[in-house]
């Protein structure tokens, strides 16, 4: 396994200078925004895809600090139900793929996406509960009709240029968000549809991480760092689907944390052992939105912690038996 940093938390900084910065504190990898929510900061494929000596330099760059680039990511919603801002994220996935086919990088990283409700919808709409059974006539309309439909057509086109793996973040707020929707369109549409799976998502839905793994195997293609603190107090008020703004930390029944801080050395040693079970010897990609602790502590310190908990060498021969 390799330590690996998604670099949108260092957007203020030139490529260069970030690259510099995480090969100091010794990331092997760097995840790359290069379009939808994470944003171009240093990877723009409008550039890069039309000026072969930017690219070259881009290239160069990250080969001066000895640097791999474990995926490029733009994170979106192409199947959003206004046809404007579907149209635009559609796009930034279609140039990801182009550029990574020129970088010789075999995958992307995004969501599922989350249609309306109807042709007519103007915004998203995630369906939560099968009752009403109208929520469920909507779920059935946005998997058949919206989200399979599409996600088959965009598979050859990204086979067609060296991509042949989406990794989709099982997140709240689109249609994949857990183990069963996973599973569900990775059947649906094909093996190149697995998981860019992000614990913090998991532990505050309730879920265990390490039977997640277990369960998706070797559909894992990525993987985040990221932690979550469940707060007992508000959770046993309120519960876990929690609206509140993500900065008012302690009216929140949840919030984000870095490595470490939303559960100990234990729990992340089993999740990478659980990741090495089922095969995965990838990237462990830290993503930092940690709202008490700053960019820079809060990826030093989960650099400390997952510096002790990876294992990085092949388990060898079972000598003893």
């Amino acid at each position: 396994m390799k330590l690996g940093v998604f670099t949108v938390l260092l957007g203020d900084k030139p490529l260069e200078d970030a690259l510099a910065y995480l090969k100091s504190k010794g990331a092997e990898m760097v995840e790359i925004g290069c379009g939808g929510y994470p944003g171009r900061a240093h990877c723009n494929p409008d550039v890069l895809l039309k000026d072969e000596a930017a690219l070259k330099r881009f290239k160069d760059t990250i080969n001066k600090y000895g640097l791999q680039i474990s995926a490029l990511s733009v994170h979106g919603n192409p199947v959003h139900p206004n046809k404007e801002i579907a149209g635009a994220f559609d796009s930034d996935l279609r140039s990801c793929v182009l550029l990574a086919e020129k970088l010789g990088v075999a995958q992307i990283n995004t969501f599922s996406g989350c249609p309306g409700d109807s042709e007519q919808s103007l915004y998203p709409n995630w369906v939560t509960c099968p009752w009403p059974d109208d929520f469920s006539t909507v779920l059935e309309w946005q998997w058949n009709e919206v989200l399979i439909p599409y996600w088959q057509a965009f598979v050859p086109f990204a086979k067609q240029h060296g991509v042949n793996k989406i990794a989709l973040e099982l997140h709240p707020g689109f249609c994949v968000y857990n183990t069963a929707s996973m599973l569900r369109l990775r059947r649906a549409v094909g093996p190149e549809i697995g998981a860019n799976l992000d614990p913090s998502h998991l532990f505050w839905q309730g879920m265990d991480p390490v039977r997640v793994i277990r369960e998706l195997g070797d559909c894992i293609f990525h993987f985040h760092a990221k932690d979550t603190r469940i707060d007992p107090y508000n959770t046993a008020v309120n519960g876990v689907l929690d609206t509140g703004h993500y900065g008012n930390e302690a009216a929140r029944s949840w919030v984000f944390r870095t490595v470490g801080y939303g559960h100990d050395y234990q729990v992340w040693k089993d999740i990478i052992s659980a990741l090495r079970m089922v095969g995965y010897d990838y990237v462990i990609s830290i993503e930092h939105e940690d709202s008490l602790m700053s960019p820079n502590e809060g990826l030093t310190k989960a650099i400390a912690i997952l510096q002790e908990v990876l294992i990085k060498e092949d388990k060898g021969g079972m000598w003893w038996a």
